[in-house]
């Protein structure tokens, strides 16, 4: 195999594990979720709901597409779940992002390189 295909299959893979991390992160509600977590730590729902719109199972779902993701997790405590962050895939992410930036700026780079010139 070659160095560029296997690049290219180490790339495919990345944007595989990335992806799903990207499209939860892509509702509203589901991106203040994860920021809540992130500033106040493990919450339960009725804690994610509180001062919101937004019902009890409507985050419940959120929380399921984010489980799914892999960005968060439950653990029972008494009768209730309490959620919290799984700060490895946002560091997946990030590491996305900042490839994704890297090669931006390699781009404007050359851009300028050929409008100096």
């Amino acid at each position: 195999m070659s160095v560029r295909a296997r690049n290219s299959a180490a790339t495919r893979g990345r944007v595989e594990r990335s992806a799903p991390v990207f499209a939860a992160l892509g509702d509203q509600t589901r991106l203040r979720v994860v920021m809540l977590l992130c500033g106040d730590g493990p919450a339960s729902i009725a804690r994610l709901t509180a001062g919101t719109s937004v019902t009890r199972q409507a985050v419940t779902k959120h929380l399921h597409v984010l489980e799914g993701a892999g960005l968060v997790r439950s653990a029972r405590m008494g009768r209730e779940s309490v959620w919290r962050l799984n700060p490895d895939h946002l560091d997946e992410a990030r590491r996305r992002l900042s490839e994704i930036s890297g090669q931006w700026d390699k781009a404007l780079a050359r851009l300028r390189t050929i409008v100096e010139e």
